[in-house]
This record gives C-alpha cells, sequence and structure tokens, in this order.
C-alpha cells in the first residue's frame, strides 16, 4: 500500500469523533464471516454503532451480499468446511468491488490448520489483521514488539491492530498505542470479535487504514470504559458495553482517550 498522510497519535481522538459520525450518518452494511458463538454480540455491537450487519455463509448467497456491503470480516473463530469455503467466495467478492476486509485469526495458535489457512489469506491482502498476541506470533513467527509488529505490517502490506492491554496499531510506518479499555472485556466471550467488525465498519467510511483500525480499538475501549462504571459483572457488562457504544459521543472520545 502507499502509506498515506497519517494522523499523529494526538489527532486519532477527534479523527475517531469523527469516523463515528461517519459510520451513524452513512449506515455502511458489514458482512460478518464470525463463529456461532459471536454472532448476536457482533451483530448488537454493529448496530449500537450506527452499521448493519448481515451473517450469512450460505456459498450460493455469500458472494452477493458481500457485493452489497461496503466492508468485510472473515473470523476463523468456527474452523469448519461451511465457513472457509464462504469465507474463498466473499474475500474473491470483495476483491472484486475493491472493498476494505478485517482478518481475525482466532486460536491460530492452538491449531496448525488454522495457521496455515490464516497466512493464506493474508496473501490475499486484507486491508487489516486482527489478532491478539498469540494469535500475531503463531501468524508472524515473531515475539510481539513495535520493530516486530512494523516489520509484518510492511511485508504483507497490512494494518496490524494488536488487542491487548495496551492494544497496538502499526503500519509499515506508524504505531500507536492505546491505553483505554476494561478489565472485563476480557471476561465476555466475542469481545474481540466484535471489536474486528468496529474495524471494519470504521474501513467502511474511513479511507487510511491505519487510522480506521485505530480509531476502532479506540472507541471499543472507551465505551468499555463507559460500560465498567455501572456494571455489577461480566454478565451485566456484556449489556452495558452495547448500551455504551450506542451513546458514545465524540466529546467523550475526545476526553478519555489514551494513546501514544
Amino acid at each position: 500500500m502507499q502509506i498515506p498522510q497519517t494522523p499523529q497519535p494526538a489527532d486519532l481522538p477527534k479523527l475517531a469523533a469523527t469516523i463515528l459520525g461517519r459510520i451513524r450518518g452513512q449506515g455502511p452494511r458489514v458482512h460478518c464471516i464470525t463463529n456461532g458463538v459471536a454472532q448476536n454480540f457482533t451483530a448488537n455491537m454493529l448496530l449500537a454503532a450506527g452499521a448493519v450487519p448481515s451473517m450469512t455463509i450460505a456459498p450460493d448467497e455469500v458472494a452477493q451480499f458481500v457485493a452489497r456491503c461496503d466492508a468485510l470480516l472473515v473470523n476463523l473463530g468456527t474452523f469448519d468446511d461451511e465457513r472457509r469455503v464462504a469465507a474463498d467466495i466473499a474475500i474473491e467478492a470483495a476483491a472484486q468491488d475493491d472493498l476494505p476486509w478485517v482478518l481475525d485469526p482466532v486460536f491460530i495458535d492452538r491449531s496448525p490448520a488454522r495457521a496455515v489457512f490464516a497466512r493464506e489469506l493474508v496473501q490475499r491482502k486484507p486491508s487489516a489483521v486482527r489478532p491478539n498476541h498469540a494469535e500475531f506470533s503463531a501468524l508472524s513467527g515473531a515475539s510481539v514488539g513495535h520493530d516486530a509488529l512494523m516489520q509484518f505490517a510492511r511485508a504483507q502490506d497490512v494494518v496490524v491492530a494488536l488487542s491487548g492491554e495496551t492494544d497496538l496499531v502499526a503500519d509499515a510506518a506508524h504505531i500507536v498505542a492505546i491505553s483505554n479499555g476494561d478489565p472485563l472485556m476480557a471476561r465476555v466471550t466475542a469481545m474481540g470479535c466484535a471489536g474486528s467488525a468496529l474495524v471494519a465498519a470504521c474501513l467502511a467510511v474511513e479511507a487510511d487504514p491505519w487510522s480506521a483500525s485505530a480509531c476502532a480499538l479506540l472507541m471499543l475501549g472507551v465505551a468499555g470504559e463507559q460500560a465498567a462504571q455501572n456494571a455489577k459483572g461480566p454478565g451485566s457488562f456484556a449489556v452495558a458495553i452495547i448500551d455504551a457504544l450506542a451513546d458514545l459521543d465524540g466529546k467523550t472520545i475526545v476526553e478519555r482517550a489514551r494513546v501514544t
């Protein structure tokens, strides 16, 4: 990819507020090939942000759904034949229309077959890869670090949006650390899947993949902090973060953002 005029970390909170406004104004369609556990929560999080989700994996219609969407998520959380076929069809359809897409390489550190498949998908040029630490190491063969993230991004021509206690977002020339979030986020299944879908929603309205990925994780982290204020545990938190994302505004993002 050509390295765009990318904003500095200090610019990201205001840009995230702008991108959230675009999502709500444009209502981008995001097609998600994701695991069964994640579908409901992911769909509700996209709706809360202002995007429109679709989820079909039927091989006779998935290409038509992707052709009518604005971004694609391919999540490897359920590694069955049907989803692998659907992913192949969906990525081809996205490539034909030059649509942005996100790869979430779930659990590739636990399954060599998943890791092989994920490496093959990286060669098909996703706009962003959204792993955790173990998944990044399995994908790249390197330990997590600023240099390793940027080297992988440069070699594969992709943005890496790494989730963790501190999120890191890197392309070939830029890296930012996002410290927003709450420990309860790690105790709700499909939180990472929903975060990847939010990256796709931001990519649908923002041409710079680095900015879109960083702003998505910033929005999610701030919403997580807001949700945790009144949550009694992971169950109530799972509901509260949907409400928090729906209520999120630019002022709150700018005031609470912790980016370096």
